[in-house]
């Protein structure tokens, strides 16, 4: 699976969401500006000694990464949709994509990918959940359809 992050703003849960793609075998995607540094203290903390074990690319732009991986299919987490996370069929190799901690995704972004966006069912009384905790949910019901291959 790939896990994407557009513009992440916090270290700490860059680094949970890394250590998260090295147990699962994941590959990470963050899409600049970062809001930190990635010799961030904390990005690196967080991430405990998983570093070396998870594959990371740096993007300039989400256009950079469409591009460079143009039938890989996406699926936008956000607020702004009813379709639930677990009414997607996953399939390898797709795209979960996460927007910045305190925006979510572009507006532009969204509006590009209608049929393509899902969300995690919540009380709508604060913004949404922990970036980390929303990957780890839904990269792991994706998974979990897969039947967790490769993972014991």
């Amino acid at each position: 699976m790939h896990i994407v992050l557009v513009e992440p703003e916090i270290p700490q849960n860059t680094g949970n969401i890394a250590r998260t793609c090295a147990l699962t075998r994941s590959v990470l995607h963050l899409i600049k500006p970062l809001g930190f540094s990635v010799e961030d203290r904390y990005l690196k903390r967080a991430g405990l000694d998983y570093w070396d074990k998870v594959e990371v690319h740096l993007w300039d732009s989400l256009d950079d990464l469409w591009q460079a991986f143009p039938q890989h299919r996406k699926w936008l987490a956000t607020t702004r949709t009813e379709r639930g996370y677990q009414e997607i069929k996953y399939e390898w190799n797709d795209m979960l994509i996460f927007g910045a901690e305190s925006r979510g995704l572009p507006a532009s972004v969204i509006n590009s990918y209608p049929d393509q966006l899902i969300r995690i069912p919540m009380l709508d009384i604060g913004r949404s959940l922990n970036l980390s905790n929303s990957v780890a949910i839904i990269l792991y019901e994706a998974l979990r359809q897969l039947n967790f291959p490769g993972l014991k």
